[in-house]
This record gives C-alpha cells, structure tokens and sequence, in this order.
C-alpha cells in the first residue's frame, strides 16, 4: 500500500517536484536552527556576551560528531529512495530496520564519546577562562541527550527518501516552540543560565525524535516500522556505510577542522568569539535553502535512477542549480542590508556588534559558490558516488583552510585574514566540484542507462 504522504519523484513537473519537496525541508531546516538559535539569543541578552560565546564555541565540538551520523543517515536515505523508486518492497522494509537497529546502537557510543571528549576539546580549542565552565556545562547536558537527535535525522531522513518532507517539518515546528517555551522559561524565571538552554534544547529533541518513530510505527505504507522486525542486515549495511561513510567521514572531519577555525576566532577575545556565534547562527539559516534544494535533489536523482532515468535525474540536477541561484541572491540583499539588526539580535555590545557586521556583510557575497557546491553534492550522493565528492571537500575544507590559517597567522593577528579562509575554501570547492560533476556525467550516463 502507498503511503498518502510519500512522493513518487519519477513522474510528472520536475519544478513542481522539487520546489513542492524543497519548501518544507526549507521550513523545518528553520524550525531545526531555532534549537540553537533561540539558545544563544536568549542567553546573549539575559546572561551575558561570554554565555553567548560559550554556546557558540560549542558548535564545531556538536557538529564534528552530529555530522558523522548525519552522513550515515544520508546513506540511508539513497538506499531507501533507490529501493522506494523501484518500489523494491523487500529490500526497502530491510533498508529501514537497519537503519533504525544502527542509529540505536550508534547513539549509545556517541553519548558516551560526547561526554567523555568535553573538556579535552575545549582546551584543545584554547577556550578562554571566562567561557570555560558555561562551555562545559552546555556540552555535558546536550550531548547526553543526543540520541533523541540522532533518532530523529535518521527518522526524517526515512521519510524524506520516500518523497515525504511535510511530517519531518510539523515535528520540528511542535518541538521548536516547545524549546522556545522552555528557553524562556529556565533561563529567564528559573534563571539556570546555559545549563537551561541545554535542557531546554534536549527536551526538545527528545519530543520531535518521539514523533517521528511514532510516524514509521504507524505507517501504513511499505516503509512502516516494525519494532520485531528490527535487525541490521549485512548487506544492506555495507550499501549503506559505502554511499553514506565518505559524506560522514567529510562532516565530521570538517566540523572537527572548524574546532581549530575555533580556536583561531578565541585568540581575538570575547568580544569576537561572541560575534562568531552569531554570524554562524545567521549563516546557517541563510544557507537552509541551498542544504533544502540539495536534500532534495538527493531524493529526486535517487529514485530517477532507481528506475535508471538518467535524463531526468540530469535535468533535475540542472533546474536545483537554478533555483540555488535564485535562493541565494534572494537571502544575501537583507542579510546585508539588515546586518547590524540582525547581529544586535544576539548581543547589543558595540564591539560584538562591528565584529558581527564585517562577517555578515565580508562572507556573504561568496554563497553562491555554496549554491553550486551543495547542488552538484547532493546529485552525486543521489547517484550513489561519495568519495570523490567527500575528498575535493576534505581538500577544500580541511587541508587548504588549515594550511592557509597557519601560515596567515604566522605572519598577521588580522581578523580578517582570519575570515577569508571560509570562502577561499568555498571557491576552491566549487571549481574541483564542477569539473568533477561534467567528467563524472558521462559515467553515470553509462551505468544507469537502459
């Protein structure tokens, strides 16, 4: 029986598709950032700029492990669109009991990994004394609820193989007002600083990760969990860690090299450190169309070429680099425009404030290297082809952004040198990326032609 949430991407108005598949990630991609957002706003006008920059020099620490899972879960998620395009019933009931039987077992390792790693990592990154201790108590306190965020990605990401992305969006709109309500509520009238902006985050967390098994529970589709029947089949697994392992070595690899673009930002104080946080904030949003168009894609050439219509999986490809286009030129005029608004959200010190609009207004004209770094990723994975992709960003982001800020620290204390190591790196991306994708074309042409 089909699912009437699901979407079979292989007919019908490929704008349509997209666009339709987009809009809701889009909105619950928005929804996802208020977890962290709502935290660092409401400690950096209610506590002080130094909670502000604890919660945000937290950010590579959560995403180096966060990204390793949500790699894995992008495997999953082509495995599954492959078999849901074919409509493969056998292989995708074992596709979604595996997935389900790895995150469980995964999310116990990465509690324990989480809280072990805190307080070594922030004295790798050189933390300052000042931020120290609310970094720690942060860190603690969400990484031991992070198996109800890990359950949710790999449950969302289920569903938005099969064409469903509306549901995902309505569990991140409950529980980011339900995070909002309890941010206000334990920091504010309780008053317990970033330990209630923690637990106000997990809380969260747990309830959107509740929804979303109650969801695959309840499905009547061919996708419905069945809590018997979870298992982790080998070779569903190894199809899984091939198509998701490089994109999850390349998340955390990269958030782990932000630990060090971290420690960098430390050195110039406070002041900056607190600035960071909000321009990461404000970054992710701006970039939740380009991750949403990418997601999408993914889906769109996954279940194309379960059905080897390679055609349509390329002119896909070529419409979501349009629309990446047009997203980011949309976002970047008020994110310049509205720059100092926009910071002073977070933290009202003028310092906090002049750091924060030179980031806004320096990085922001380079999305649109994003744009086509994030498209032609999010095809590629789609077709099953990780590795490559994984090494030109590991290249980018990792070898040349470390190199360049050594050696431009070495001979300046300048801020903005400093800076210009993320849209380097995006540039370098967006070049390799391209070539990549146009040799790539005809290989891929080859294999799934019928």
């Amino acid at each position: 029986m089909a699912s009437k949430n699901a979407t079979l991407m292989t007919e019908g108005n490929i704008w349509e598709k997209i666009i339709k598949f987009a809009l809701p990630l889009m909105l619950g991609y928005l929804f996802q950032q208020f977890y962290t957002a709502v935290d660092s706003i409401v400690v950096g006008n209610f506590v002080s700029k130094q909670a502000l920059a604890a919660v945000g020099t937290t950010t590579p620490i959560v995403n180096m492990l966060i990204g390793f899972f949500t790699g894995l879960s992008s495997g999953a998620s082509v495995v599954i669109a492959r078999s849901y395009g074919a409509q493969n019933r056998e292989k995708l009931q074992d596709a979604v009991h595996t997935a389900i039987g790895m995150i469980f077992a995964l999310s116990v390792v990465a509690t324990a990994i989480g809280v072990f790693m805190v307080p070594y990592m922030l004295k790798f990154m050189k933390t300052p004394d000042d931020v120290f201790g609310d970094s720690r108590t942060y860190l603690t306190i969400y990484f031991s609820g992070i198996a109800s965020l890990m359950i949710y990605n790999m449950g969302s990401a289920i569903l938005r193989a099969v064409g469903d992305s509306k549901r995902p969006l309505y569990y991140l709109v409950i529980s980011s007002f339900v995070n909002i309500v309890f941010d206000l509520l334990f920091v504010i009238l309780f008053r317990m600083g970033v330990a209630g902006a923690a637990y106000a985050t997990v809380l969260s967390q747990i309830i959107s990760a509740a929804l979303v098994l109650i969801t695959l529970t309840r499905e009547e589709g061919m996708f419905r969990l069945h809590w018997n029947k979870i298992k982790i089949h080998k070779y569903v697994m190894q199809e899984i860690f091939h198509i998701g392992f490089p994109t999850a070595l390349q998340q955390s690899i990269t958030s782990f090299s932000n630990v060090f673009v971290q420690s960098y930002i430390n050195s110039f104080g406070s002041s900056a450190m607190a600035a960071w946080s909000a321009y990461i904030k404000i970054d992710h949003f701006a970039i939740i169309p380009l991750d949403s168009i990418s997601m999408s894609i993914t889906t769109f050439v996954g279940q194309n070429l379960g059905i080897r219509d390679v055609k349509r999986a390329q002119k896909g490809t070529k419409n979501a680099i349009i629309l990446a286009f047009a997203a980011t030129a949309a976002i970047s005029v008020p994110i310049l425009i509205f720059a100092p608004q926009l910071i002073a959200l977070f933290n009202k010190e003028a310092e906090v404030i002049e750091y924060g609009v030179f980031l806004l207004r320096f990085m922001t004209p380079f999305y649109s290297l994003v744009a086509v770094n994030s498209v032609l990723s999010g095809s590629l994975c789609g077709s099953g082809d990780t590795r490559v992709p994984t090494a030109i960003r590991l290249f980018s982001f990792v070898v040349f952004r470390q190199v360049y800020l050594f050696l431009v620290t070495q001979h300046t204390d300048s801020f903005v040198a400093v800076a210009l190591g993320y849209p380097l790196g995006w540039m370098i991306s967006a070049v390799f990326g391209s070539l990549y994708y146009i040799y790539k074309k005809r290989e891929i042409e080859a294999r799934f032609s019928n």
